[in-house]
């Protein structure tokens, strides 16, 4: 019986280059994602009182509704 093996070696460095890649792309998605939260809060702020009762929202709970945009 012969046995067969399927598995290769990785490439010297592969694996330390695409750990360098993921922190730089981690790193760039949270500035995106904070410039945005500080865009949605900017944006928000400049509404009315009238605008932001129409949507749901209270000026006391716009930081709130900035961070949460974060997550998704």
């Amino acid at each position: 019986m012969a046995i067969m093996t399927t598995s290769r070696a990785v490439p010297f460095g592969a694996v330390s280059t695409f750990r360098i890649v993921n922190l730089f792309d981690t790193a760039l998605n949270s500035v995106v994602g904070a410039y945005r939260a500080h865009k949605t809060e900017k944006a928000l702020h400049g509404l009315s009182n009238d605008q932001l009762e129409d949507i749901g929202l209270e000026r006391a709970n716009i930081r709130q509704v900035a961070q949460r945009a974060l997550q998704f």
